[in-house]
């Protein structure tokens, strides 16, 4: 895929100063996923793989550390595909197998509707033979312009850009 269609999506290039647990690489203590957005298949993605510091069970990654990905997975598709920021409000997350440290996982996300204030999602995670390990579905509030501001410390467009 050309360059221009997988674009990396960094909290700094939309001005916003963050320590997110999942996606900020200078979180120590995070898990320093990068994401990305498919812009000809308005999905956002990332590929990942975790240790057993983010375990459950012995050798499983642990069930919410698996929905902080999917969570902020649908956040990036908020902002990058919806072109809003946004807090989750309801979110259903169905586990259809484990997902095991070591191992390398995909997590795609997308926008499914958005209408008025509201913005809805659905992310799921896949392994190596694109095999369906999680799947989660969530509603997003939209932030207004002063409340992504004193929220985000950002207004919703990336530097360098107009507001669309």
């Amino acid at each position: 895929m050309p360059d221009e269609l997988m674009i990396r999506l960094h909290n700094d290039d939309w001005g916003c100063e963050t320590n997110c647990f999942v996606c900020e690489p200078r979180n120590p203590a995070g898990l320093r996923i990068p994401f990305f957005h498919d812009v000809e298949h308005h999905l956002v993605l990332a590929e990942f793989e975790l240790d057993d510091a983010y375990s459950g069970a012995p050798t499983l990654v642990h069930g919410g550390v698996t929905l902080a990905v999917l969570d902020e997975a649908m956040a990036w598709a908020c902002i990058a595909i919806g072109r809003q920021w946004a807090v989750t409000t309801e979110t259903t997350t169905r586990f259809h197998r484990a997902l095991r440290v070591g191992s390398r996982y995909r997590v795609e996300a997308e926008v499914v509707d958005h209408v008025d204030t509201t913005m809805s999602t659905t992310a799921r995670v896949l392994d190596r033979r694109d095999v369906l390990r999680a799947e989660a579905s969530a509603t997003f509030a939209t932030l207004g312009e002063a409340q992504a501001v004193r929220l985000a410390g950002a207004p919703m467009c990336p530097r360098g850009t107009a507001a669309t």
